[in-house]
């Protein structure tokens, strides 16, 4: 915040080419890759339409995995850019199976890309096996396209590494920045399919037109200069912490969540193996309604929970562990959840969930 506060610079000055073309470099360090970057002035969704719209043609297949609010907006996003979604679905709160991947990507040969929601916010569930589907991918001619919006900086995800060709991912989560900046990285495999897309359905997310400016240090539109001056203080805080430790960090915070809510007695809406480490899952007591404890734990502690959506309404809400997050406050977070279950009739076992979050918490090095 105090980063945005310097005085604004010319987008197509010098200062600005100076600022732009290091924070380039810096993102691409958070994203593990040596490939093409580009900072979007808009939100997450931006970048996804991006990806979809500079690679996809008229009936181009595309496998996509749904099992969550955020990943059934894929699919209906893929079909309006003219491809056909191929839906591997699954029930909400798990991740699909490597071999429920394999299956699919060999019943659809023809299947352009398969795009994957690697942290389905809305029900916090991760897809563990990316970098299986990152070596599927690479062996075809298929692209893998990543939604990483509620997970990158947060979590692993070596781009290169897992042969991602397209990854998306938004500031204002686990890059600590405000809301407005999305970023899309791209492979020379993807590239290709870009160079060769037949029709063109956007004019402001083009990467073709991103391609040709940022060889001169700009933007072909005007960016949001304010925030890229958060942006980089967000990747500075970021690089200096370290990759792993962050990864490490929000895993612990993640798990005295977790741990701390099951000796609670709440129950986890997502499966155990499939939980995220940057938003977790908390099933509602048995005949409470969610909104009902978010809003109390809203005015009285102070503390905003995500709500559900779509198939979950009502049952469950969700808590963010992202950014800069440590041990202060998910200890409040527990607390809270605790006592506002408590006062609104569910018998909490307080004084065990705190207990089991801070023994985990206990794990977390010195910052």
């Amino acid at each position: 915040m105090r980063a945005m506060l310097k005085p604004l610079i010319g987008h197509r000055g010098p200062e600005f080419k100076e600022l732009f073309n290091k924070l380039l470099g810096k993102t691409k360090k958070v994203f593990e890759t040596n490939g093409d970057m580009f900072i979007l002035t808009s939100s997450g969704t931006g970048a996804t339409e991006a990806a979809l719209q500079n690679i996809t043609d008229d009936g181009d297949k595309i496998i996509v995995n749904v099992n969550g609010f955020f990943s059934e907006r894929l699919g209906e996003a893929i079909k309006a850019y003219g491809g056909k979604p191929v839906v591997l679905g699954s029930e909400w709160g798990k991740a699909p199976r490597v071999e429920d991947f394999e299956k699919i990507v060999k019943a659809n040969p023809d299947a352009k890309a398969l795009a994957v929601v690697y942290n389905e916010t809305s029900t916090g569930v991760t897809v563990r096996a990316l970098e299986r589907l990152g070596e599927m991918c690479a062996d075809r001619d298929m692209l893998l396209i990543v939604d990483a919006i509620s997970i990158l900086g947060g979590d692993k995800l070596p781009v290169d590494d897992w042969n991602v060709d397209i990854c998306v991912t938004a500031s204002q989560k686990c890059l600590m920045t405000p809301p407005g900046l999305a970023f899309i990285s791209v492979s020379d495999k993807a590239w290709m399919k870009i160079q060769s897309k037949k029709v063109n359905r956007s004019y402001y997310l083009d990467l073709l037109m991103y391609q040709k400016y940022i060889q001169d240090g700009y933007t072909p539109f005007t960016p949001a200069v304010s925030l890229l001056y958060a942006l980089n203080e967000a990747c500075d805080m970021i690089l200096e912490e370290g990759l792993p430790a962050r990864y490490e960090r929000h895993k612990i915070c993640a798990e005295a969540v977790y741990n701390g809510m099951e000796a609670m007695g709440l129950g986890l809406y997502a499966d155990k193996e499939s939980r995220s480490h940057t938003v977790a899952a908390v099933n509602s007591p048995m005949g409470m309604d969610e909104g009902k404890v978010r809003e109390l734990i809203r005015t009285k502690y102070g503390i905003d929970f995500g709500g559900s959506l779509g198939k979950a309404k009502g049952k469950m809400f969700r808590v963010g562990i992202m950014g800069n997050v440590g041990s202060a406050d998910i200890m409040t977070t527990v607390s809270a959840i605790g006592s506002a279950t408590s006062e609104l009739g569910f018998k909490a076992k307080i004084d065990e969930g705190l207990e089991a979050a801070r023994e985990t918490l206990s794990r977390l090095p010195e910052r």
